[in-house]
């Protein structure tokens, strides 16, 4: 029996920047009473769609329903694990059982009390039917089934073993929500209205517009000093930058590395970079196209200088990545070297896979991704120069992601980010190189669907490690992407905000905020 009562903990050293020099702004009018009796504005660039934990991957839903909800566990800035909703965890039965304790006179937002049934409600819910809905419940497929043993203790039966179980218990798919009131209003008003247990509470929710918060008296863990959160949906990244900088809003997500510059000249705003999990990659098309023959493949990675990339248009601000995962993912192999920058070798690539000069090739992008666009032309001139002639093609970002990747309509080239927020590789390799994952329409292979299912069935690390390590080897062999970067996180803040704290995955808190 293996019992834990702190959580595993992991530790990561954090480097926060904070530059402040001068530049002159031309003032827009700010929103009515915004910052009046502690409340705070942010802005981020996407819209989580609906509020629903298991209805949604975005990281626009982490950065504000992580002040909404909670989780068994409670994941920290500095990645550490420690006790949320349960107060502790054991492993039972050689590993096939995990008993947790629950925390008493915890309510949800509705008076409604947090227990045993609404942690086995949760599960259900997630594994069920509306489950299959989204696209959170593979994540949490070892899960068998929960068994109430009593009002304030769960097992969870496991099918096998899941060595990132804890840390995904700490986040999106896995937070607790409330049995009645699902049952009361139904799932779509629980998506734009839901009901938690963390330190704010929703009023409104808007699509595409804003979300506004307000402070939970009832909290479990000490109220937030603030009395209001208003998250304001900016996809326009000129529109957020200037909102910002004339004090429109107090905090901005997503700083575009087009802006860096700009902020780090504002006498008012502080730009905080920590490392980051979310990298940044072209998905190739494998089938029923000319990149379906892996020299192709090769020589669009060989093609393309992704160092000069990063030097001037991130402005430093990122990494170079050999396989999808940054340095500080568990899996990464230091050893794993990224295809070198060669555009001759390229062309003799190309030359050797009979593909003709001028050959037309579609490259898909997110059509609010100002970054990434500057970016894709840079790579379309890179590709120019070996003899593939590139055609950009746009698109809204919930069309994107709803449509043209799960069906399979993209073009031989598609702009991916992944946020890898369990800073695991399993998370990102399994949902993007399984058969059958919604974000896998084309690669299909049995020998790596053996290794991503293997490593899921055991909670040996060294043995995870290495299997991990020949999954991303195996992709880079078979260049089954064109990994481009790891990003760091970039905030503005507005010097009047006290008390915030970076999160590396974006999923940032407000409770000890506070705004002068």
């Amino acid at each position: 029996m293996t019992k834990y009562r702190s959580g595993a903990k992991r530790t990561w050293r954090r480097c926060a920047l904070a530059l402040t020099l001068g530049v002159a702004v031309s003032p827009l009018a700010l929103i009515p009473g915004a910052h009046a009796g502690g409340a705070l504005v942010v802005a981020q660039q996407q819209d989580p769609q609906n509020l629903d934990p298991i209805d949604t991957f975005r990281l626009a839903w982490g950065s504000i329903a992580s002040n909404i909800f909670d989780g068994l566990i409670h994941r920290t800035e500095d990645l550490e694990l420690q006790p949320g909703l349960a107060e502790s965890w054991e492993f039972l039965e050689d590993n096939k059982r995990i008993r947790f304790t629950l925390r008493q006179n915890v309510k949800f937002h509705n008076g409604e009390p947090f227990n045993a049934d609404a942690v086995k409600f949760t599960f259900d819910r997630l594994l069920g039917e509306e489950g299959k809905k989204g696209p959170q419940r593979s994540n949490y497929t070892s899960i068998e089934s929960v068994e109430v043993v009593d009002d304030y203790t769960v097992d969870f039966v496991m099918q096998q073993p899941d060595p990132v179980l804890l840390t995904k218990l700490a986040g999106y798919g896995a937070m607790i929500v409330p049995p009645k009131y699902i049952e009361e209003v139904g799932e779509k008003a629980f998506d734009m209205k839901p009901v938690g247990t963390g330190p704010f509470k929703v009023v409104n929710y808007t699509p595409a517009v804003s979300v506004e918060l307000e402070k939970f008296d009832g909290y479990w863990n000490g109220k937030a000093e603030l009395d209001k959160v208003t998250v304001r949906i900016i996809p326009e990244p000129a529109t957020r930058m200037a909102e910002l900088l004339s004090g429109g809003v107090d905090i901005s997500l997503n700083i575009p590395t087009t802006a860096v510059d700009t902020v780090e000249n504002s006498d008012a705003i502080d730009l905080l970079a920590v490392p980051g999990p979310r990298v940044e990659f072209l998905r190739i098309k494998t089938t029923d196209a000319v990149t379906e023959d892996k020299r192709v493949r090769q020589a669009i990675i060989k093609a393309i200088d992704r160092k000069a990339i990063i030097d001037a248009l991130l402005k430093g601000h990122g990494s170079e990545i050999s396989s999808l995962q940054g340095a500080m993912s568990f899996g990464y192999d230091p050893e794993l070297e990224a295809y070198p920058y060669d555009p001759a070798g390229a062309k003799a690539l190309l030359a050797e896979a009979g593909v003709k000069n001028g050959t037309e090739i579609v490259m898909d992008i997110r059509n609010n991704d100002d970054t990434f666009r500057e970016v894709a032309q840079v790579i379309s001139s890179y590709l120019g120069a070996v003899g593939l002639k590139v055609k950009l093609k746009s698109h809204e970002t919930g069309v994107y992601f709803g449509e043209i990747i799960p069906n399979g309509a993209t073009g031989e080239l598609f702009q991916f980010g992944w946020g890898g927020w369990t800073f695991d590789f399993d998370n990102t390799a399994y949902l993007l190189y399984h058969s059958g994952e919604r974000w896998n329409p084309y690669i299909q292979d049995e020998k790596l669907d053996a290794l991503l299912e293997s490593q899921r069935q055991t909670y040996d690390g060294q043995v995870r490690q290495k299997v991990l390590r020949e999954v991303a080897e195996f992709a880079h062999e078979n260049a089954l992407d064109v990994p481009l970067f790891n990003f760091a996180t970039l905030y503005g803040v507005n010097k009047r905000v006290k008390g915030f704290v970076p999160a590396p995955d974006i999923r940032v808190r407000y409770t000890s905020v506070t705004v002068d």
